[in-house]
């Protein structure tokens, strides 16, 4: 899959244009980053019923929240953006909007941990190709100088389909279990079952739309042709099978991996399993847990939750021996520091994103003795209007600095707004009213969100256009496993030992903020150099481009 400069008169020569296709396609892509959203984080609001219906606890419900969905949406990320990488990116992200939906859809015939546990697991998979496509088909249709605007119409998509979780499962739950309270239910459902249904129906009809969306020229808008992968699907299944444990040993065996190579692999698998056992053992010690009750057998959450967390440290491993081997060019340009730093910035302000969101509306319910339709109205406007303006901000602006300063324009608005925002997160949730808080959140919320549209278009203008659906997967499991995976089971487990002090708990997952600030520091120093050697990386590996 070599790629070649476009000449003068060539098709793919550089735009500066954005056509009517290239705004409807950001319209459906949008619409189904909504959706993902949507049918991710319903489970939030839903949280509370289903933990009085089901008798599941705060550290359950964060496993069902985050680690499960993350171990899946992770693993299947990246397949799924090898394949965005080399088959028809608009067929690819529509048939997995149905199969998401579907999945989302199971959670209403729910009456235990189990099921719930194997819907979620279903929508990871199918949301894996939502992020590398949308971004995929995006950067192939908007030029450089307006991917911030881009970005950011993704970020309005992220808090609409954010607000909708909390307003639609909230006043569909509260709404039907009033409605049938005396009568009782048709089918005996409860109303977060029913919720699950109502968000999972529009996902199909806008599969079909962006199923039948015409599928943007590979690099058009850099002038870098692609050839046509012509093994797209075999080259998925390679993915999986190198970074799936246990799988990679024979992939290994069968690249003729070097004693190097071996060593590099069972030594760092080694090092994660004692870790993870490590912090198994603090975490049991520090909030017990019973245990679950999982296809006939019993498990900690605590094991199942550092059971994940290794598996998909391992799959990182794994991707990057496999990158190494197979695909040297896409190996250089994606581990420059710049880009690897990113991912774990990105990564780091998931948790604290998740770890927030996916415990306020329990907040609300615990701390202000909101009912579940006050605080679905209530919060769920509020984030879905701030989610909608702090992009609206941060797109341009973030535009403005990358004419004005280049990259490191980018680096420093996010810098700004990761810096500072965990102070305005501690005053936010320590307010005493309910109008106080959230006066706080919307100060605390604004600042937050303009990171995002900076941090994204910076990861895939690092990498050419081809590595752009791999990359997008690379940073999946990254930010999934830092983040989801690790933000919804802190808060839950803090909560957890505090006696259900959500507010404190959500406050605690800001101790990684200066961690995040040492990496952008980094970024800020490195980023125009690196952006500049994309191309010379990837020529030096044999990159005819």
């Amino acid at each position: 899959m070599a790629t070649i400069p476009a000449e003068e008169n060539d098709p793919l020569k550089p735009r500066t244009k954005v056509s009517r296709a290239g705004w409807y396609a950001l319209m459906l892509v949008s619409a189904a980053q909504a959706m993902s959203l949507l049918d991710r984080q319903i489970l939030a609001i839903l949280a509370p019923s289903i933990s009085r219906d089901l008798g599941i606890g705060d550290a359950e419900i964060g496993l069902l929240y985050g680690t499960l969905f993350a171990l899946f949406y992770a693993l299947f990320s990246l397949p799924l953006g090898r394949l965005v990488d080399g088959w028809i990116r608009t067929k690819l992200l529509g048939i997995c909007l149905a199969f998401w939906s579907v999945s989302t859809g199971l959670a209403a015939f729910a009456n235990g941990f189990l099921l719930l546990a194997i819907s979620r697991l279903g929508v990871g998979i199918g949301e894996g190709a939502t992020q590398p496509a949308a971004n995929s088909i995006i950067f192939d249709e908007f030029p450089r100088e307006k991917r911030g605007t881009a970005m950011a119409a993704l970020g309005i998509a992220v808090a609409i389909g954010l607000g909708l979780s909390i307003v639609l499962g909230g006043v569909v739950a509260e709404w039907w279990d009033l409605r049938y309270a005396a009568t009782g239910a048709p089918g005996g459902f409860y109303g977060w079952q029913v919720a699950f249904l109502v968000a999972a129906a529009p996902g199909l009809p806008l599969a079909w739309l962006i199923y039948r969306m015409k599928e943007p020229t590979r690099g058009q808008m850099d002038g870098i042709r692609t050839k046509p992968d012509p093994h797209p699907f075999k080259a998925s299944a390679a993915v999986l099978g190198a970074v799936t444990p246990g799988a990679n040993w024979f992939m290994l065996w069968h690249r003729k991996a070097g004693a190097r190579q071996w060593t590099i692999n069972l030594v760092g698998f080694a090092l994660i399993v004692a870790v993870c056992v490590t912090m198994t053992l603090l975490a049991m010690d520090f909030s017990p847990r019973p245990n679950l009750a999982v296809l006939g057998t019993e498990l900690n959450p605590h094991v199942l939750q550092w059971f994940v967390a290794g598996f998909g440290a391992f799959v990182i491993l794994n991707l990057f021996q496999s990158l190494k081997l197979t695909d040297m060019p896409t190996y250089k340009v994606i581990w420059s520091p710049s880009l690897v730093l990113l991912m774990m910035v990105g990564g780091f302000q998931t948790a604290i994103n998740y770890g927030v969101m996916g415990f306020t509306p329990s907040f609300l319910v615990r701390e202000f003795d909101l009912s579940l339709t006050q605080t679905a109205i209530q919060f769920g406007l509020l984030a879905t209007a701030l989610g909608i303006a702090g992009p609206m901000v941060a797109g341009p602006l973030s535009d403005f600095l990358t004419r004005k300063l280049g990259a490191r324009g980018r680096v420093w608005l996010t810098l700004a707004s990761l810096g500072i925002s965990p102070v305005f997160g501690i005053w936010a949730y320590s307010a005493d009213t309910v109008m106080d808080f959230y006066i706080r959140f919307s100060v605390y919320s604004i600042i937050l969100t303009l990171w995002l549209p900076p941090l994204y278009s910076l990861l895939y203008d690092l990498v050419l256009p081809r590595m752009r659906g791999i990359t997008s997967s690379t940073y999946i499991i990254v930010s999934t496993l830092l983040g989801l995976g690790t933000g919804p089971y802190l808060v839950g487990i803090i909560s957890d030992r505090n006696g259900g002090d959500l507010g404190q708990a959500i406050i605690s997952v800001n101790w990684i903020v200066p961690a995040t600030v040492v990496c952008l520091l980094i970024v800020l120093f490195r980023v125009n150099r690196d952006e500049a050697s994309v191309r010379e990386r990837a020529r030096s590996a044999g990159e005819d481009v």
